[in-house]
Formats: C-alpha cells, sequence, structure tokens
C-alpha cells in the first residue's frame, strides 16, 4: 500500500497572520510603564496628561463625587443607553460648548452623538466626513499635535498634511506659516483645530488670530473640525476657551464639527466620556446627519457606555452642581498655573540654559521645553524624571516637593550636554 508524502506546508499551513507587521507600543503609554516598574523613590511622572493633586495623587473632582453619591442613591440601571447616547447629556454638552444662548439659536440644525471621549468622537467624525465626501478631502493638522490626530485620521483613508505650527526658534505659535497654509489648501478640506490648550506645545492663537483663522477658512470653504478635550481646563472658564468655536459657528455662521472630552475637565479618565457634535447650515441637513452617525455608531460600538454619561449630565443639568464644577475647573487651572511658574522660577535659580519666559506663555496641562532628545533620555536614566520625548511635560504632575528636584535636575542635564 502506497504511504502518502506530507510536505511541511501542508502539515502546518502559514498563520493567518504571517503578514502582520510589529507595530512599537503607543509612546506615552510605553513611558508610563517604564515608570511604573522604576523602584526610585523620588521618580517623577511628567509624561502621561492626568490631573494630580498638590501631593501627586489622583483627584475625585467634588462635583464628580457629589453627582456619583446622588446617582448611587437613586440606584444604578444597567439598561442600554440609545444608540446615539443619554439625551440630556447630549444635550447639555453641547450646550456647555456653545453657551445657552448660541445653543437655543443653533439647536434645530445640530447633529450630536455621545462618543467615547475625544478619541471616539475624532474616530467618528473621520467616518461621518468620510462618508458624505467623495473623492476624500485632505486633513491639515497642525505639527506639532497630539499623535492620535493623524493615526486617526489616516487609519481612515484621509491623507494627513501636516504643517507648521510652532516657531521652535521663537518658541511661539508661527502664525504666519499657520496662515499661509490656509490661504493655500484647497477648498473642501478639512482643518484639525486645538480649541484651547494646544497640546503639545501650549500655544494658542490670540483672540484676534482666531478671528483671522475663522476668515481665511470661510473664505478658502474650509472645515473646521474642533478638538476640546480641555474646555475649562486651560484658562478655568469654558467661555474663554470655547471662544474660538463660538465665534466660527455664531459671527462666521460656518458649519462645523466639535470633538469633546470630558476626561480632563471631569477627570472622568477611565469612563470615557465624549460628544460629537456638528453645526449644520438646516434643519434637514442636520437630521439627515445626525442619522448617518446614528447608524455609524451602531456599526462601531452600537450603544455608548452609560455610567460616566450620567454623572456628567447630573453636573451639567444642576445649577448646584455646574457651579461645583466651574469651582473645581478654577482650582485645576489655578494649580497648574501656579505649578508653571514655579518651574520657572526653580530653572532660573538653578540658572538651567536656554531662554524659559516661553514657559510661563504657555498655557493648559502642557507645558513644552525645547530639550534635546539626549536630554530628555538623561533626565529618565540618570534623575528618574519621565517626560515624553520631544520634552512635552504635564505640568500637573508637578507640585511642591518635586518641582524643585525636576528644575535642579533639567539645569544639571544641561550643564553636562
Amino acid at each position: 500500500m502506497a504511504t502518502q508524502t506530507i510536505t511541511a506546508t501542508e502539515a502546518k499551513p502559514a498563520s493567518f497572520f504571517a503578514t502582520a507587521p510589529y507595530i512599537p507600543p503607543d509612546a506615552i503609554f510605553a513611558l508610563t510603564a517604564e515608570y511604573n516598574a522604576d523602584s526610585c523613590p523620588q521618580k517623577v511622572n511628567l509624561g502621561q496628561g492626568t490631573y494630580r493633586d498638590e501631593n501627586g495623587q489622583p483627584w475625585v473632582l467634588p462635583s464628580v463625587q457629589k453627582a456619583r453619591d446622588t446617582l448611587l442613591s437613586q440606584g444604578l440601571y444597567h439598561e442600554y443607553l440609545p444608540i446615539l447616547g443619554l439625551e440630556s447629556f447630549r444635550n447639555e454638552a453641547a450646550k456647555v460648548a456653545l453657551g445657552a444662548e448660541l445653543y437655543g439659536k443653533q439647536r434645530a440644525k445640530l447633529a450630536i452623538c455621545q462618543s467615547l471621549s475625544g478619541t471616539g468622537a475624532l474616530h467618528l467624525a473621520g467616518l461621518l466626513l468620510r462618508s458624505c465626501r467623495s473623492p476624500l478631502p485632505r486633513v491639515y493638522v497642525p505639527s506639532p499635535t497630539w499623535s492620535n490626530h493623524i493615526q486617526v485620521f489616516s487609519s481612515l483613508g484621509f491623507q494627513c498634511e501636516s504643517f507648521k505650527y510652532y516657531d521652535e526658534q521663537k518658541k511661539t505659535l508661527d502664525i504666519e506659516s499657520y496662515l499661509a497654509t490656509l490661504r493655500a489648501a484647497e477648498p473642501g478640506s478639512i482643518v484639525i483645530l486645538h480649541a484651547c490648550a494646544h497640546n503639545p506645545t501650549g500655544c494658542d492663537p490670540s483672540r484676534e488670530q482666531w478671528k483671522q483663522i475663522g476668515a481665511i477658512m470661510k473664505e478658502r470653504s474650509l472645515f473646521p473640525l474642533f478638538d476640546a478635550a480641555y474646555l475649562g481646563f486651560n484658562s478655568g472658564s469654558v467661555d474663554d476657551d470655547a471662544f474660538a468655536m463660538r465665534y466660527v459657528v455664531d459671527e462666521l455662521q460656518m458649519e462645523a464639527g466639535v470633538c469633546m472630552s470630558f476626561a480632563k475637565n471631569m477627570g472622568l479618565y477611565g469612563e470615557r466620556v465624549g460628544c460629537l457634535f456638528f453645526a449644520t447650515g438646516s434643519e434637514k441637513t442636520a437630521k439627515n446627519t445626525q442619522s448617518v452617525l446614528e447608524m455609524l455608531q451602531r456599526s462601531e460600538v452600537s450603544n455608548p457606555p452609560a455610567y460616566g454619561a450620567r454623572i456628567a449630565s447630573a453636573i451639567l443639568s444642576s445649577d448646584d452642581l455646574r457651579d461645583m464644577w466651574y469651582a473645581d475647573l478654577t482650582t485645576m487651572s489655578g494649580r497648574i498655573r501656579s505649578m508653571r511658574r514655579a518651574l520657572y522660577d526653580a530653572l532660573i535659580k538653578y540658572g538651567a540654559h536656554g531662554s524659559w519666559e516661553p514657559l510661563i506663555r504657555q498655557s493648559g496641562m502642557f507645558g513644552f521645553l525645547g530639550l534635546s532628545p539626549y536630554v530628555v533620555n538623561k533626565l529618565k536614566e540618570k534623575y528618574h524624571v519621565y517626560m515624553a520625548s520631544n520634552s512635552r511635560i504635564s505640568i500637573a504632575g508637578l507640585n511642591p516637593s518635586n518641582v524643585d528636584y525636576v528644575a535642579r535636575s533639567i539645569a544639571e542635564c544641561l550643564d553636562e550636554s
């Protein structure tokens, strides 16, 4: 009887995933993992953008604690939310972004959907814009920017164009390059705009510069897509931080998209509480757009999570809790400003080489130090001070017990470089 010869290939078929490439871990989360594994008692984490109190500990906002206690006393329900999310949250989120008066004028022309924090809002916005435009428009992204911007839109097939946002020599916003890029952009292109607290530079346009940006975008028929991850967290005032969005929608009467997150400004990091809304040109357009959002949400996550949305809704829907939240925003933004000044003063005290005035002109959670990769790595390896490779630091990671050490470490590294 003849025997059948089985080749190696037949015996063990190639893996279905044989062509999958290895992609390095996300830089910031990898940095956090390194920090967590570091046993040095003097280590400092200035990488991940999460708020910490004056003792370096996570802070549950009093407004969030109060809202949570109220929800627990009423009983938690674990039923599905509607596909578009919790209606009271969606409406109140759009209202806080636009302000009550503008929201009232625009309500019928808004398409609103709850999202998985800011990242989910950006991704859902990309899906919606991809479904509406053929061929796909270009997406203009400031350089530098939050790393996930390009990752989200390129994964959806968009061609992303980086434009110069920051002048490394002057350590400030390069407004002329910014405006020149907008003037040259093809009509119908999408422009990613940081509503406030630009990540990573901390350099925002002034109100007059926002007006210039808006005027060119309207003239060139460009679509503004705002990433509003830090409303109220930047200045302590939601109204001040929302200026650019409200100006574009109200004064310029433009269509726009707004991607909101309540991770930073409510401390709801793990609850993934976000909202996406589009200000459209008509009630019919809004109705149609919202129907597409509902279909896309159904295909992506089916229903968004309820718990965090209920907390945010409770805060935004109550005058008392909303006032508590405003006070919490003042507390957080004020502590960050004081730590920014403390770092500046300590850098000057230790004679750190360089000009540090730009640090105190920046705003928001992050500071952009302009250090070389060599210095950044030396700070980590020798002094156990962790920051992003581009020397973006989370100011919230500083506190009275470590700011002097960080400044002295920077000064010594600069001396040695």
